[in-house]
């Protein structure tokens, strides 16, 4: 083991899954608590559409992923609270939508490249020191919001129209968890890619559930388990020279089946 980090790229890559197992501890549990895991897939799809304009327009690929990613979010709950359209729709048009921009822009600009791959699929043997800092400072916003907010986190969570009674800005904590799972998601591209984010999103924080009695105990659990799916991921993928991105994500299955079916057999 001591082998593995004696390579840079190994010691960028654990760096990296502590500080992303943060925040998608803590923005994983609201999302499954809301009940919008599927959000979680729209944004990511959607902010591949960022991508191919990035490539095509020669900017950085996480600034393009990232603008088509929260006004992907702010997007779907603009519609969906002004009940314009369906979450459920919004999300699917918002999806594919996004997708298919990618592809056309992507062709457009002729590329097709390993980078453009990793963000597909992940790929945590390619993590550089911006993306340390950038999951660094989104810790620190995430954590802070949290922290300061955690009350009004809980309220619209499980009693929104009493929350937007007692006076609470439901419009800004709203918007605010919004901007922040955008931010996670592409956070977490790096680790998982694009197609597999939701599951890193989600089945940590689905496991804390079942053995938290609160929303910042299932918080705390699911980025302990994050942290424990994606290093046993990274040192899986090290050994059987297998991408990191799918490994991490069927640990976290076996994990979650496992859970699940223990449930179903003591019940």
């Amino acid at each position: 083991m001591a082998e593995i980090f004696s390579y840079t790229f190994m010691q960028n890559a654990f760096i990296l899954v502590i500080l992303a197992s943060i925040s998608c501890g803590i923005v994983g549990s609201l999302i499954t608590v809301n009940r919008m895991s599927s959000f979680t897939g729209s944004i990511a799809h959607a902010s591949f559409g960022g991508l191919g304009l990035a490539y095509l327009t020669g900017v950085h690929p996480m600034i393009g992923a990232t603008v088509f990613a929260v006004g992907s979010a702010l997007g779907i709950g603009a519609l969906s609270g002004r009940n314009k359209l369906g979450s459920d729709t919004a999300m699917a048009a918002l999806w594919a939508t996004g997708m298919a921009a990618g592809l056309v822009f992507i062709k457009l600009s002729g590329t097709y490249s390993a980078d453009l791959m990793s963000w597909l699929f992940g790929s945590l043997m390619a993590v550089s020191t911006t993306d340390i800092v950038l999951t660094g400072a989104l810790d620190a916003v995430v954590l802070g919001s949290v922290i300061l907010l955690y009350k009004e986190f809980l309220g619209i969570s499980y009693d929104l129209e009493f929350t937007r009674i007692q006076g609470v800005p439901v419009w800004f904590v709203r918007g605010l968890f919004l901007v922040m799972a955008a931010f996670t998601t592409i956070v977490l591209m790096k680790v998982t890619g694009l197609i597999m984010v939701i599951a890193l999103l989600t089945i940590p924080a689905a496991i804390a559930q079942k053995f938290s009695t609160s929303l910042w105990k299932m918080m705390t659990l699911a980025s302990a388990l994050s942290f424990l799916f994606s290093i046993a991921g990274l040192f899986l993928a090290w050994w059987l020279d297998l991408p990191s991105g799918p490994v991490i994500i069927l640990v976290s299955s076996i994990v979650y089946f496992s859970v699940l079916a223990i449930g179903n057999k003591a019940g």
